[in-house]
């Protein structure tokens, strides 16, 4: 109930109800009677909405970006897709229940005008797991909007592998000369390239790599893609390389990080004048130079593939090559 009292500025109207207080200050006894008596009904009111009548999209968003996204591997990306989000075709201050598989679906479409498929898998599975956690954790939702639309087809899985012509330059253009210390970023880059293509070794795991999980014939991963911790065995050349990057950085082997990776690699590519590879074609050009001396099983365990055929995904020799083989 609302209780009215006189004061030297007015008229004090408390309202409590349902553990909810609220006070102010009105210069006459009829403004104070009116005002508490909305307020009452709003508390009401509010106390009987389902929780996800009182809850925005938009407030979802932050929510799981403050609450549960720093907690996840994937953080740097989910911060910038989730803000990104509040500038896509969503309906973000529709009260989360009313969010309807059909919007979902609408935002799918706009996306995939302007992005590839993977991608567009990629933003859903975030939202997705967004409503998981507004069904779950909040209460806010009983259902999924995001389960039963149909999702984009995924493109085709890249078949390139980096030809031997086109590691000579980029190691020219890095500057690479296995027979002198390292003493540029771009000489420690070559080295990073040349692990990948020894040991199929993603960019993340292979900028993580710290010293004190380098041993005689194999590396430690204790973080990876999947979560699993990997041992990767190590070819003569491979620990050759290891060597030659002792002294660069005491605690990193390589003592860069991803994203600057990338981007250096893109710049020494441009300098190198070739084109239509990224760096994780590594992983695909090793795959098929590893296989021709190991098995399928042995190269599963190497790569961290649970699956024998993402062997298949990454495999990809030329006929000709197949050819010579057959005789």
């Amino acid at each position: 109930m609302a209780s009215i009292q006189k004061t030297a500025k007015g008229y004090r109207v408390q309202v409590k109800l349902s553990g909810q207080r609220d006070s102010q200050v009105f210069p006459t006894r009829r403004e104070a009677v009116e005002s508490g008596a909305r307020r009452e009904a709003e508390i009401r009111d509010k106390a009987t909405k389902p929780a996800g009548d009182l809850h925005t999209l938009r407030e979802a968003l932050r929510k799981y970006s403050d609450e549960i996204s720093p907690h996840r591997k994937g953080e740097r990306w989910e911060q910038v897709r989730l803000a990104a989000f509040e500038s896509y075709l969503l309906p973000l201050d529709l009260p989360i229940s009313k969010v309807t598989p059909q919007h979902v679906a609408a935002f799918r479409d706009a996306r995939s005008k302007k992005v590839g498929p993977s991608s567009v898998l990629r933003e859903l599975s975030l939202l997705a797991s967004v409503f998981e956690a507004a069904r779950l954790e909040w209460e806010w939702v009983d259902l999924n909007p995001c389960r039963g639309i149909r999702k984009p087809l995924k493109g085709k899985h890249r078949e390139r592998t980096i030809h031997i012509w086109e590691i000579r330059k980029m190691l020219r253009a890095m500057g690479y000369d296995r027979r002198a210390r390292i003493a540029s970023m771009g000489e420690a880059i070559a080295h990073c390239f040349l692990l990948a293509l020894r040991t199929g070794m993603r960019a993340g795991e292979l900028c993580g790599l710290t010293w004190e999980h380098v041993y005689d014939q194999h590396v430690h991963l204790p973080k990876t893609k999947s979560d699993r911790p990997r041992d990767v065995p190590l070819s003569t050349r491979a620990v050759a390389i290891l060597k030659r990057m002792k002294g660069w950085d005491d605690k990193l082997v390589f003592g860069v990080k991803s994203a600057s990776l990338d981007a250096l690699f893109r710049k020494y590519r441009a300098r190198a004048e070739v084109e239509g590879f990224t760096f994780h074609d590594s992983r695909h050009t090793a795959a098929t130079m590893i296989s021709k001396r190991i098995d399928v099983l042995d190269l599963c365990k190497m790569f961290g593939w649970t699956d024998p055929k993402m062997a298949m995904v990454y495999y990809n020799p030329h006929a000709s090559s197949i050819a010579a083989r057959l005789g």
